[in-house]
């Protein structure tokens, strides 16, 4: 029986440019809650984030693991963080800056409007298109400031491509940061504490509810979400997801387009009533 749901959320629980959660996906959150199964986002959203994606379902997130696994929360309580120093951040938008590549480091107030600020010493077009392309009002600071962070990703101007020759110059100059895509189409590098990840926060809150990995379900579909994928038995891709998790996943479902995490909580949720697994595991559950 699957006792902790566990997704992400952008191109997983909610499609590419949708503006929540889906009504469906909602109704099915409540569904596995009212049969006492945990479930959460694990998301490299901030939890500021968490309301207007869950319509202000507060019950949908009070549970689950932000910014990547670097804040987690169970219950409504957080209960432990992981942070980026200061230090090795600022190292990134020098290597940044001092390579000219097109793109920017930003940090994060996770618990405030969680704006991105945009952290380089260089200004003009790449500045401006950046700015412009966030959404939201931003600001510019030539230096990190603050001794650790719980957020921070870069925004990239350029191809898919050369993304991920940035990606690599980064894991290579840098190894004590972990810098993976939370996207297969959003121009974004997310940044963590190398050794902790998605994966790493979903081990740590099954422990702490005292559910066994098994009776963990975890759903993804981009690289960052590898890392949860390969921390379960009970993995699972939806059919727009990244080759390297598609084939890392046991299980596989329909797209997120289709609403078809959605559809996987209400079958979990089904299966609960009868403790077994459900049919997209391969359970008796019609």
């Amino acid at each position: 029986m699957i006792k902790l749901a566990l997704t992400d959320l952008d191109d997983t629980l909610i499609p590419y440019g949708a503006p929540s959660a889906s009504d469906r996906a909602i109704a099915a959150i409540g569904s596995l809650l009212d049969r006492g199964i945990h479930f959460g986002p694990v998301s490299g959203r901030v939890p500021d984030a968490m309301g207007w994606m869950f319509a202000d379902e507060g019950r949908c997130f009070a549970t689950g693991a932000f910014a990547n696994g670097q804040v987690v929360r169970i219950d409504g309580e957080i209960v432990h963080e992981e942070s980026l120093e200061s230090a090795l951040l600022q190292e990134v938008a020098d290597l940044l800056d001092g390579r000219g590549a097109p793109a920017l480091l930003a940090t994060y107030d996770v618990y405030g409007n969680s704006a991105p600020v945009f952290v380089t010493r260089r200004r003009g077009a790449l500045v401006d298109e950046l700015m412009d392309g966030a959404g939201m009002e931003t600001t510019v600071v030539s230096a990190v400031g603050g001794t650790s962070w719980l957020k921070s990703n870069i925004h990239c101007a350029c191809d898919r491509d050369e993304m991920a020759q940035i990606r690599d110059l980064l894991r290579q100059e840098l190894p004590e940061l972990g810098f993976v895509f939370p996207s297969l189409v959003a121009p974004f590098i997310d940044i963590s504490p190398a050794g902790w990840d998605k994966g790493a926060a979903v081990r740590w809150m099954a422990a702490e509810l005292g559910i066994d990995l098994d009776e963990v379900a975890t759903f993804g579909d981009s690289e960052n979400d590898l890392s949860m994928i390969e921390a379960v038995p009970n993995s699972v891709a939806v059919a727009n997801a990244a080759d390297v998790v598609a084939q890392a996943a046991r299980w596989h479902i329909g797209p997120s387009e289709e609403d078809a995490v959605a559809a996987a909580l209400e079958d979990i949720a089904q299966a609960a009533e009868t403790d077994g697994l459900p049919a997209f595991m391969g359970g008796g559950v019609a």
